[in-house]
């Protein structure tokens, strides 16, 4: 008996292991040694990433390290990566608001941590270890969105871009400061903003270290809206704004996220190919066959 649920705990634990090595970039075979990096990491402690799954099917994912701006420290990478795995998981899931405490979004890396870490390969493998973490958050077949308050600076600019959607409160900003620091992004922020707002724009932002203020965010595709409120209130009014995309059953509003995600990135016929397999797993399904019973009708 206890040979049986070891083994069965053994063949999850594999299956999740395979899964998470398919949604990720980088793998021992690009010299990626997960295990060596996060105990780098662990010696830089303090702040949190805090996760919170609601009853709705909406989960809260809050960056909390207010004392350094929301700035990652080690610690708060790792956990990333663990809340990144536990929502991969969540099959009661919908929807994932990405946001920082206190009103503020993100400031990116905590610098102690990051002067710390002296060996480039260190670096590299931080930097692997973080592209990883976001392109598995935005392959997550949930809605995301970015809730962002006061500034969203470096990394947490990167941040931004993993989510589907991105809502500003007043008085907020998103600013690839990089070019600032002598750097260029590293968690995979220019790939992804090419593909939101084109490379004329991204090259003026990362070129010029731009502040981009809500008005200017809307403008030129890097916002989706721009909130009411500026202070604990617009968690809330984030969670009225997501209602309108995470309608229906979880099975559903997930089938819709594949179906964007194999789009993006994969060529015509692969990405047809997923759409019709995944049309497959929801035809004749429950919500199917209810929305055929009530007659339901287009308005």
């Amino acid at each position: 008996m206890a040979a049986s649920i070891w083994r069965c705990s053994f063949t999850r634990a594999k299956a999740r292991w395979l899964h998470q090595r398919c949604l990720s970039l980088y793998n021992s075979s690009h010299g990626f040694d997960e295990t060596k990096i996060k105990e780098k990491l662990a010696q830089f402690s303090g702040g949190y990433v805090d996760l919170r799954k609601g009853e709705n099917g909406i989960a809260e994912l809050c960056i909390n390290n207010p004392s350094r701006m929301n700035a990652f420290t080690g610690t708060m990478m790792i956990q990333l990566e663990e809340r990144i795995s536990e929502l991969e998981s969540w099959q009661d899931g919908k929807g994932l608001i990405v946001y920082g405490a206190g009103n503020n979004f993100c400031t990116g890396s905590d610098l102690n941590a990051v002067k710390a870490i002296s060996s480039p390969q260190a670096r590299i493998m931080m930097c692997m270890l973080m592209q990883n973490t976001l392109t598995r958050m935005q392959r997550l077949p949930l809605i995301s969105v970015a809730l962002i308050q006061g500034k969203a600076m470096g990394g947490g600019s990167e941040l931004c871009t993993a989510c589907d959607f991105r809502l500003m409160a007043p008085g907020s900003e998103i600013r690839f400061v990089h070019k600032q620091m002598g750097l260029v992004p590293g968690w995979g922020g220019a790939a992804r903003l090419i593909h939101l707002i084109g490379s004329r724009h991204t090259l003026k932002l990362l070129s010029g270290t731009l502040r981009v203020d809500p008005e200017y965010a809307l403008r030129i595709g890097l916002a989706d809206d721009i909130l009411n409120y500026g202070d604990d209130r617009s968690l809330e009014e984030t969670q009225k704004w997501m209602q309108t995309y995470t309608k229906g059953s979880p099975l559903i509003n997930r089938a819709v996220k594949k179906v964007i995600l194999s789009g993006r990135e994969k060529n015509l016929e692969d990405a047809l190919r997923t759409e019709k397999e995944i049309f497959g797993t929801v035809w004749g399904g429950p919500d199917n066959v209810q929305a055929l019973s009530k007659g339901t009708k287009h308005k």
